[in-house]
């Protein structure tokens, strides 16, 4: 599978951005997916996930209620779409796929990643 992220950008304080992954090579309707972050300094981190069916999803304390996950299967993709930015979402985000796994999608092994996409929030 591969993944291309795409909707990153430069935003205000408190704007939003909506960041897309699309996968290709083979469909991802079957596994759940994730969108994570890497901020300047700091070890890579999940932000949100989405079971394969999209009726599950669960995001990190930090954006909780200013972020949504979302997928279309039928177009295989995953969306999250950001609100309420701060200066410290400033991050490169990348999507993830997961095939199998037992748990938490917290903590699961993502097989595949996408390139990322640069977030950057200004103050």
């Amino acid at each position: 599978v591969q993944l291309q992220a795409s909707g990153g950008g430069l935003v205000q304080t408190g704007g939003s951005l909506n960041l897309s992954c699309a996968a290709s090579g083979d469909t991802i309707s079957g596994y759940a997916m994730g969108w994570f972050r890497q901020r300047p300094g700091k070890e890579r981190e999940l932000v949100a996930a989405i079971a394969w069916g999209g009726s599950y999803t669960t995001y990190a304390i930090p954006v909780k209620g200013r972020c949504t996950i979302s997928r279309d299967n039928a177009k295989n993709t995953v969306s999250l779409q950001m609100n309420s930015l701060k200066p410290e979402d400033t991050a490169v985000y990348y999507c993830a796929v997961v095939r199998f796994y037992s748990g938490s999608l917290h903590t699961a092994q993502y097989d595949y990643w996408g390139q990322g996409t640069l977030v950057t929030v200004s103050s």
